[in-house]
């Protein structure tokens, strides 16, 4: 079966047939004449024809760093959703987190039949610049803000300002934190710094014994919390660079026998589901994942369309979710 052959039963043009398998203009009417035969005679394109016709494969590379994360799954889902609607597929790679195997994927992109790649990772090295810096088709980063290649991010510095005003509006005097490694600009030094600018406003200073690092896992949230309670039994106001952080801080300390919010008062940032059905609900942040994928398969397909990289860099918003784990929120829902 070929073009030629689908064009002659369908009644159309080789031409016609062409663009609608390139996803060009064609009239409804000649579209579902084209479709009815070629879901007939099962006719699959030649991809090898394609690549020769359109310098293209028609495969985007996607690295991200945890697919079992409900925030990179948000992110994977809205990537997949532009490629489809552009006729690409999507090649998925998942890293777990290691850097090795982050460099190792962008080495095989690079000479694979892929035609460009979206990339998330936790740390960003000068080998990742490198790398990326050094491939022959375009990449963009989701999660990090870079100035090298074009970019979606969010506004973790805001988020985590806000959030912490919130947990300290009530009176709260001996803050806590338990963040990531400040490798990670976004989630490690930019919420880090949200987190000291609020304190900073309301007089507090925070020293390093109020401030601990651990990994994103409920398990390391609780023990970090253990370890960090044990130090600082005085920590009245907790904030946790993740929502997944938070959750296990609060088995810690309800099984400390604190209370939460009377006690200490806890906050997250992501709004995953779990912070909806924990109890105490968990204040948190928003931030929207999904777009952020859909904003970085947007800016490549732009990029793929025009052969230009404008090196755009955007910031995505955040939505505050104040919810029962800190006291005003906690006091309304008691009215």
């Amino acid at each position: 079966m070929t073009i030629a052959e689908i064009a002659r039963r369908a009644g159309v043009s080789k031409a016609c047939v062409s663009r609608y398998l390139n996803h060009g203009y064609v009239s409804e009417e000649k579209k579902a004449r084209i479709r009815e035969v070629i879901e007939e005679t099962g006719y699959t394109p030649s991809r090898n024809a394609q690549v020769l016709r359109t310098g293209k494969n028609g495969v985007v590379g996607v690295i991200l760093p945890k697919i079992n994360s409900e925030s990179i799954g948000r992110i994977a889902a809205g990537v997949s959703e532009v490629l489809e609607k552009h006729g690409y597929r999507m090649l998925l790679a998942n890293t777990e987190n290691n850097v090795e195997q982050e460099l190792a994927y962008l080495d095989l992109f690079r000479n694979d039949q892929v035609d460009g790649v979206i990339f998330s990772a936790t740390l960003l090295t000068p080998r990742h610049k490198e790398a990326i810096l050094s491939m022959n088709l375009p990449v963009v980063v989701v999660g990090q803000r870079v100035d090298y290649v074009s970019c979606v991010y969010h506004n973790d510095c805001a988020a985590a300002r806000e959030l912490t005003r919130l947990l300290l509006a009530s009176g709260r005097r001996s803050p806590g934190m338990l963040g990531v490694t400040r490798r990670d600009r976004a989630v490690g030094e930019e919420r880090r710094t949200g987190f000291l600018e609020a304190c900073a406003e309301y007089g507090l200073e925070v020293p390093e014994q109020r401030m601990a690092t651990c990994e994103f896992s409920i398990e390391s949230g609780c023990e970090t919390a253990r370890a960090l309670f044990e130090t600082a039994p005085e920590i009245d106001a907790l904030f946790c660079a993740t929502d997944t952080i938070a959750i296990g801080a609060m088995q810690y300390l309800k099984g400390s026998g604190r209370r939460i919010p009377e006690d200490v008062a806890l906050v997250g940032v992501g709004h995953s589901r779990m912070t909806e059905i924990i109890t105490p609900r968990l204040t948190t942040s928003h931030f929207f994942y999904k777009t952020s994928g859909i904003e970085a398969a947007t800016i490549l397909c732009q990029i793929l369309e025009s052969g230009v990289d404008m090196k755009k860099q955007i910031m995505l918003g955040y939505e505050l979710i104040p919810q029962e784990s800190t006291p005003a929120a906690h006091a309304v829902n008691q009215n």
